[in-house]
């Protein structure tokens, strides 16, 4: 990969130039889209910042105004005017007010920046969480979305804050500037052009590498994620057994540092070109000072301007130029800025498809679950996960889904709980669509068991409380559920009972076995009261032999009446469904009860005859 920036003169295919006017279109509204963000967060902090910006971009005018009116006048007390002491007093007086006021209008802006920041950054990411919330599973499965979630994350503490910023900056060195010019203009018009060009070359080297390496890091997301990712597996417990004993620690580290490698080489090439180019141009800024140093020098010796105003003129012309290398360094920043929040913007736009509709009752009460013809595709995969999938689960009954790995059995599971989006097909539940039910209704008429349940860092109660979130903190809950699931001697034995917080990660926290973890999970899953479909993915995965049996037992108690969907690799957890369903490359290959299928010899009684052949 040859990456790298481009100088400001040089030329851009007709593409990126295309990019670049947008871009620029786009910078002044992604800073107004800034400022609503500021608005948002707090109104007092943006009214202090704003009045903070006013007085520390008028007080600079004042003072060096005020510096010509203090010099002419000691000049004409020299003279012998009796006067001029009264009017260099009061002159220094109001130049002192001016100096006060500019102070206290930096502290003004100092102070706002620091409340801001923490606040500012707290309402981006909380809108990107709240965002990330609202995306279906398929969505984090998606590579290229990650890349945009992860442009929008890595910088959100400090980009929308460092737009604003820059803008009240913008806006402060204006104010300076429009008293500058017209102190400048009594001088010449010459004095205010030569001012003004003197920072504009500047201020296109800075935008075109503002541009260039805002390209370079977005372009590298995947690489950054990469990074981020390695981080995460050398960083956290989850990984650290495992790393450890295989000794993969050396192998990761050479990974992240070739990633590192890799970014750093064109990241420098990039910096050293911006900063060379920011060189010349400064030095080129500098000479047009002294030259316009000399100009007014001489005018004061030829007698065409005064000592005062030759102090003025010399004072505004140094702080008029740095106000407009630091206004035009400040539109070069915000250019970066704003195409972050253009990112920032086009996460948060990221269409969510519709978790739900209105529907919260049903047509047929008697109709069950129906799966129709349903068929579902992984992005990029070359054949269907589930292809032409149907059944008929009547109320008060349970089928079992059963399968070699890869089958399509948990992918079943993810579209039967509305994670996923069917391609084709449908289902149906007392006669409605899936999609039709609303949100709300459907949380109260099923629960579900994942294979690959959460271990929350929590109390083992809100372990359990996370299955109904209208209940997360009832403790009666939290019991009745554990009592179903059978699992008070996890609780029994834990210091704090349901209060004791459980993993490795903070102070105080006890961590439990996989089998343990996977009893609490199962509570999780009944703390919803009086659902009528339970889906149940690989329930006894993690249990021992004999719990397995009390766990098949509890499972066809806990089912009584009920709807239930059992995906389980053991054969004899499904031999307690009224019917078992075969899956087989995405496709339902048997349908029957365990003898018959035993009977027909196929499939099923593959894997029936290979479990039976381990216990002899």
């Amino acid at each position: 990969m040859n990456h790298s920036g481009p100088d400001p003169v040089s030329d851009e295919p007709e593409q990126q130039e295309e990019e670049d006017r947008q871009g620029a279109s786009g910078a002044l509204k992604n800073s107004l889209r800034a400022l609503s963000l500021v608005w948002e967060t707090s109104r007092g902090l943006t009214v202090l910042l704003v009045g903070s910006t006013l007085a520390a971009g008028l007080a600079p005018v004042a003072a060096a105004f005020l510096a010509r009116i203090v010099v002419d006048a000691v000049v004409g007390s020299l003279a012998g005017e009796g006067a001029a002491k009264f009017t260099a007093f009061w002159g220094i007086v109001g130049e002192g007010v001016a100096v006060a006021v500019l102070i206290a209008g930096n502290r003004g802006t100092a102070l706002g920046q620091q409340l801001l920041k923490a606040k500012l950054a707290h309402h981006v990411t909380r809108r990107i969480i709240e965002k990330a919330s609202q995306l279906g599973l398929a969505d984090f499965e998606d590579p290229t979305l990650h890349d945009r979630m992860e442009e929008a994350r890595r910088e959100a503490t400090v980009r929308p804050l460092g737009l604003v910023l820059r803008s009240f900056t913008l806006a402060k060195n204006a104010i300076s500037l429009a008293g500058y010019f017209a102190i400048l203009v009594d001088l010449s018009w010459w004095a205010v052009g030569v001012l003004v060009v003197a920072g504009v070359p500047a201020f296109f080297s800075e935008a075109r590498f503002s541009e260039v390496t805002f390209r370079f890091f977005k372009s590298h997301s995947p690489e950054s994620r990469e990074r981020n990712y390695i981080e995460t597996v050398l960083t956290r417990e989850h990984f650290a057994k495992e790393v450890g004993f295989f000794g993969l620690g050396d192998i990761f580290l050479v990974r992240y540092d070739e990633l590192f490698d890799r970014l750093y080489g064109e990241d420098r090439r990039i910096a050293i070109k911006r900063h060379v180019w920011g060189l010349i141009l400064g030095l080129a800024g500098t000479a047009a000072f002294f030259a316009a140093y000399i100009w007014i020098v001489l005018d004061t010796v030829e007698g065409l301007l005064t000592l005062g105003q030759m102090t003025m003129y010399v004072v505004v012309f140094r702080q008029g130029q740095n106000a407009v290398t630091t206004a035009l360094t400040s539109l070069g920043g915000m250019y970066e800025d704003a195409l972050y929040v253009e990112s920032l913007d086009a996460f948060l736009a990221h269409p969510v498809v519709g978790d739900g509709g209105e529907i919260d009752e049903g047509q047929d009460t008697q109709d069950g679950l129906r799966v129709e013809n349903l068929t579902y595709t992984y992005p990029g995969a070359s054949r269907p996960a589930l292809d032409g999938v149907s059944f008929h689960l009547e109320p008060g009954r349970t089928v079992a889904i059963v399968g070699h790995n890869g089958s399509g059995k948990s992918t079943l599971v993810k579209l039967l709980t509305r994670r996923y989006v069917p391609d084709g097909g449908r289902i149906l539940l007392d006669g409605v669509e899936l999609s039709a039910w609303s949100t709300d209704a459907l949380r109260d008429r099923v629960s579900v068991l994942f294979q690959d349940f959460n271990r929350y860092k929590l109390t083992a109660g809100e372990n359990i409380g996370a299955g109904d979130a209208e209940r997360f903190d009832d403790e009666e809950g939290w019991k009745a559920a554990t009592e179903e699931a059978r699992a008070e001697s996890v609780i029994a034995e834990l210091d704090k009972g349901y209060h004791t917080r459980l993993g490795r990660s903070f102070r105080g926290a006890s961590e439990l076995s996989g089998g343990q973890w996977q009893r609490l999970a199962f509570a999780r899953a009944l703390m919803k009261q009086d659902t009528d479909l339970l889906i149940f993915d690989e329930p006894t995965s993690a249990a021992d032999p004999k719990r397995q049996a009390e766990l098949d037992d509890q499972l066809a108690e806990i089912l009584q009446g009920r709807m239930g969907v059992i995906v389980s690799h053991r054969l004899a957890t499904a031999r307690i469904a009224d019917d078992i369903l075969v899956l087989d490359h995405g496709r339902v290959v048997e349908l029957g009860h365990h003898d018959d299928l035993v009977e027909q010899d196929g499939v099923y009684a593959s894997l029936y005859r290979v479990q039976a052949a381990a216990y002899r």
